[in-house]
């Protein structure tokens, strides 16, 4: 097929409209790629429930094999449960999957041995620049004989693998309400919480990807509807939501409320330094709450501020030998999971602290809740560069503010700050705003989207 790569790769994995945009025979360009660019004599490969993932992901595999690679399939499995096998066998991985992008989509994402990332810089612009190379035609063919391709089941590996990080045998008796969307949570959920004191509700396990009922992305209110009210109808402890390929979690407490991400961030982090003594590094991105790093040092911990973007969240964590990690958007990345996220893994964490105490969701997050924060806005722009540099006009030389470009522009003061990035792939401008009270965080939110829409 003709394929425009540009469209198709992009920053941290390749995702694009099957068979529009790709289809089984680039998938086999991709695994003799991915073979070459790591070096891999051997590799694991995982798909979610999407109709179009199982060819793809074969395919892959063939192209793989091709080139004298030894393929392990673990079929129908959650990106951390690739991950998982990546990290125990020490073996690079392909993960096929869209995450909540809509039926039409898939993608591939794909880490080295010990599920290190592969990005843009870390290998992912020169696996598509030998696809490109053999559109034309095709991979060259291998000396020596072609790599063997098995079957292997690593969900109850992986399920006990998370259920040693965090002890939940002792915890009081919960109801959980559990989104999976349709999506991998269906089936990673039943193996991962058996056996524990849970009253598990679900909503939506059935494996459909073509995602019936709602999007499978929990960070758009429109998706967790039906969990609030399915939580208030049970009168259930908690509910918890996966997105498609069961990565992220997002929390909704008792009352159906939902849990911020960075009120998450801040509960795990204190359990996570709470395991090692009170000491260690948490990461946490730039437009994460103010909660985060204070609860951090309150803890014994050091907090380290990083750019937006799972990639610079996984180096950093390299770098600092960081314990846990933790994203606005709900990836959490521990250091004991090879540094990789996993939504199930936070969502056992909040799990144990919840049933390890008497009172409700509500009163335990709101001592990580202490601000009022603005969400993601985003804004279609003209010119993104002139937009942004209205608002450093805006605020640059103000006595009460300071002015960084760690990822965009960060603009602080004593009691709000807000931060405005641009988006790489779209002609949108992204505001994230937070403040000490709903007034003036509504009142900074305000005064800067007046800039950029200006």
């Amino acid at each position: 097929m003709t394929a425009d790569l540009s469209q198709l790769v992009k920053a941290y994995d390749v995702r694009g409209v099957v068979p529009d945009q790709w289809d089984e025979s680039l998938a086999e360009l991709f695994g003799a790629a991915f073979v070459r660019v790591t070096g891999a004599s051997a590799i694991v490969i995982g798909h979610d429930m999407r109709p179009s993932s199982p060819g793809l992901s074969r395919a892959f595999a063939r192209g793989a094999a091709a080139r004298g690679v030894d393929v392990t399939e673990i079929g129908l499995c959650s990106t951390d449960q690739l991950y998982y096998a990546s990290g125990a066998f020490g073996l690079p991985g392909a993960m096929f999957t869209a995450s909540h992008n809509p039926a039409q989509y898939n993608g591939i994402k794909m880490c080295r041995a010990g599920a290190a990332p592969v990005g843009q810089d870390t290998g992912l612009a020169d696996i598509r620049r030998l696809v490109e190379s053999w559109l034309d035609s095709g991979a060259p063919v291998a000396a020596g004989p072609t790599g063997t391709i098995t079957r292997r089941d690593t969900l109850e590996e992986y399920a006990a693998h998370l259920r040693s990080l965090v002890d939940l045998t002792s915890i009081r008796p919960l109801k959980v309400v559990v989104d999976a969307g349709n999506g991998m949570g269906g089936h990673t959920v039943p193996t991962v919480f058996a056996g524990l004191p849970l009253t598990v509700v679900p909503l939506y396990f059935e494996l459909d990807g073509t995602f019936p009922h709602h999007e499978a992305n929990p960070l758009d209110p429109a998706n967790i509807v039906d969990l609030q009210k399915r939580v208030r109808e049970e009168d259930a402890d908690l509910g918890i939501a996966f997105d498609g390929d069961a990565d992220r979690c997002f929390v909704v407490d008792e009352h159906g409320d939902p849990v911020s991400p960075s009120a998450v961030t801040a509960l795990v982090a204190s359990r996570e330094l709470a395991r090692n003594g009170g000491k260690g590094v948490i990461i946490h991105n730039l437009i994460t709450s103010w909660s985060v790093p204070e609860v951090v040092r309150e803890n014994g911990g050091t907090p380290v501020r990083t750019r937006v973007g799972h990639s610079f969240i996984k180096a950093e964590m390299a770098k600092s030998g960081a314990i846990f990690g933790g994203e606005h958007s709900a990836h959490y990345y521990f250091k004991d999971f090879w540094n990789a996220d996993t939504g199930m893994l936070a969502a056992l964490h909040v799990l144990a602290a919840l049933g390890g105490q008497d009172g409700p969701l509500s009163a335990l997050v709101a001592q990580y809740d202490r601000y009022t924060g603005s969400g993601e806005i985003n804004s279609t722009v003209d010119d993104q560069n002139a937009r942004l540099a209205a608002v450093r006009s805006a605020y640059e030389g103000r006595e009460d503010t300071t002015l960084d470009d760690l990822d965009g522009l960060t603009v602080s003061a004593a009691d709000w700050w807000f931060n405005v990035r641009p988006s790489n792939t779209e002609p949108l401008l992204r505001l994230n705003a937070e403040a000490r009270d709903e007034a003036t965080m509504a009142k900074v939110r305000d005064e800067v989207l007046a800039i950029i829409r200006g």
